[in-house]
């Protein structure tokens, strides 16, 4: 059994249980998340039958008396109250953050006891087990170079096998068995570089790789993170999910970074939290409705908070760049000090006339060039029909995804001349864009691929191509199971805005989770019928790659087709990449 499996099995702690209560198994917060910035443990409690506020004030009571019969009365304890539960939370030591989990669920322990009137372990003796846990996971090296870094103004990220200091060019990393002391560290050859983090509903990759190209067109050896790969320069060095906080220090870990981009999705920040305190610039691209059900986000104003949790890495002076024309974003401004450099599609907006009136940078389109308000003066950056992701103006989302890179862009210190030519080089393509309203010509008709999956990006998709000219329009319709039935019809409700001719609806075996086969071809094909169309305009196909088959033999020249693709993308564009 290695060390790590050790720490995690060290000990069970059993509480007191209830129909009506449902706890979810702690687990680690490694750096800035929803709840706060500090490293430690949180447990999920669900109960639609006990008032929250009852629950925290038993968490304050007894977090408080573990906390300090640990020896940890500097740490702190948290709570967040959400639909139908709590979030609650400890803070502890770096190198504690197992005996952390174990700490967490003893005060949960007392917690339960209290609350349902059952019998509590032996106090004493459950902070002497977790003692021990604590002696065999205790690094005291690790909290030394901590302590240095911080005097020395250099960021430390951390994981179960190594530790760093610095990023990029200039970091080093070190097994964390076999950690330096602070004299036989060389200080001067560590330093932090410009970080961005990007996160949204919809938009996150396509900004991500937006600031990528710009931060490369500025000469720099940039680095992206995503949910599909981490990049340094052209070497991509895994493929995956890695908008998490792994995928965070392997990117910034590499010692040819110059610039880091990372996009980070809901689930690592509500996991794990976020791998760095020393951000340069954040972005939230806009919140909409996905992905809601977990972790205590159920709705979207609490998924707007948890995208929010960016705001918590940014260093002195760093910059928060948010989208003025999004409701959500807005309503969650108003919680956060952070220095907001607003965007918006309207230079007369609320916010962009405030921010210009009290001299506070913004992004702004205005007779349709993209611009730039620096405090002081404003300038002209690119006219919008020379960024070739905004398809001529008509992909209004895309102009905002420009936005927010640009102000990325120019926080991270990068020339303007480099924002105009990664914006203008940057294209719709498999090659910088994948997934992302992709075009191919097929026997002279027009074929958009894209990844849109829920109901706002597939709205901002059609609303853009729907201002396209076509003899016919096909669309290519599929959902994973895990959405509910109304998610579903809404989806479809919103892809019939496309006003298709033919609708292809496609079967993803690999993603039924829990249905049947033919259940959400169904639920598309019911949806399509309630909204008037007639039963052969849709049809059915086993796959995705079969359903884009069946469209592309039906196409003729001036048609248009919209592939939304969900999986088997790379099959797809293999077959228009003739």
């Amino acid at each position: 059994m290695d060390r790590i499996e050790e720490l995690e099995t060290a000990l069970t702690i059993v509480s007191a249980t209830a129909d009506h209560i449902k706890v979810d198994d702690a687990r680690r917060l490694t750096g800035p998340g929803l709840l706060w910035s500090r490293p430690g443990a949180v447990i999920d409690v669900f109960s639609t039958e006990i008032d929250p506020s009852q629950i925290s004030a038993l968490w304050e009571k007894h977090a408080r008396t573990v906390l300090d019969a640990l020896g940890w009365r500097d740490q702190d304890l948290t709570y967040r109250t959400f639909t139908g539960g709590i979030n609650l939370a400890i803070s502890a030591p770096m190198d504690q953050l197992y005996s952390a989990i174990f700490a967490a669920q003893t005060a949960w322990h007392f917690c339960a006891a209290e609350l349902l009137a059952a019998e509590p372990g032996d106090f004493g003796q459950m902070v002497a087990d977790v003692k021990g846990v604590m002696a065999k996971e205790a690094n005291p090296a690790l909290i030394a170079l901590i302590a240095a870094a911080d005097t020395h103004g250099v960021d430390v990220l951390c994981d179960d096998d190594e530790v760093s200091i610095g990023h990029g060019t200039g970091s080093r990393t070190w097994s964390v068995d076999t950690l330096p002391t602070p004299n036989n560290v060389d200080w001067s050859a560590l330093h932090n570089v410009p970080v961005a983090f990007i996160t949204g509903t919809n938009g996150k990759t396509t900004t991500t790789r937006l600031l990528e190209a710009i931060a490369r067109a500025s000469g720099k050896v940039a680095g992206l993170t995503s949910t599909e790969f981490v990049r340094v320069g052209n070497d991509i060095l895994d493929r995956g999910d890695y908008s998490g906080p792994g995928g965070g220090r392997m990117l910034l870990r590499d010692k040819r970074l110059e610039i880091a981009c990372l996009e980070v999705a809901r689930g690592g920040i509500l996991r794990r939290g976020l791998p760095t305190r020393a951000a340069t610039a954040a972005a939230v691209t806009n919140v909409a409705n996905d992905h809601l059900g977990q972790y205590g986000v159920n709705t979207v104003p609490e998924l707007a908070q948890a995208k929010f949790a960016v705001h918590r890495t940014l260093a002195e002076g760093g910059v928060l760049a948010l989208n003025a024309d999004d409701a959500y974003v807005l309503a969650e401004a108003k919680n956060t000090s952070a220095n907001i450099w607003w965007f918006s599609l309207d230079a007369q907006s609320d916010l962009i006339r405030e921010a210009r009136d009290s001299g506070n940078c913004c992004a702004y389109v205005q007779q349709e060039n993209i611009v730039f308000f620096d405090g002081k003066t404003e300038q002209v950056v690119i006219d919008v029909s020379d960024v070739p992701l905004t398809m001529g103006g008509v992909a209004k989302y895309n102009i905002l995804n420009a936005l927010a890179a640009l102000c990325l862009a120019l926080a991270l210190d990068l020339p303007l001349q480099a924002v105009r030519a990664g914006l203008a080089g940057f294209k719709p393509d498999a090659k910088d864009n994948p997934g992302r309203c992709n075009e191919f010509h097929y026997n002279n008709a027009r074929v958009f691929v894209d990844f849109a999956h829920n109901p706002h990006s597939i709205s901002a998709v059609c609303d853009a191509l729907s201002s396209l000219p076509a003899k016919r329009r096909f669309i290519m319709l599929s959902h994973a199971g895990d959405r509910s039935d109304q998610d579903i019809r809404d989806v479809t409700a919103t892809a019939l805005k496309f006003e298709p001719d033919v609708v292809v609806t496609a079967e993803l075996e690999g993603y039924l989770r829990g249905r049947a086969l033919g259940e959400i071809p169904n639920l598309i094909e019911g949806s399509a019928l309630e909204h008037g169309y007639e039963a052969a305009q849709i049809q059915r196909a086993p796959s995705p790659s079969q359903a884009a088959a069946k469209i592309l033999k039906q196409l003729e020249p001036g048609d248009l087709a919209l592939l939304l693709v969900l999986s088997e993308r790379d099959t797809v564009l293999e077959m228009l990449d003739t």
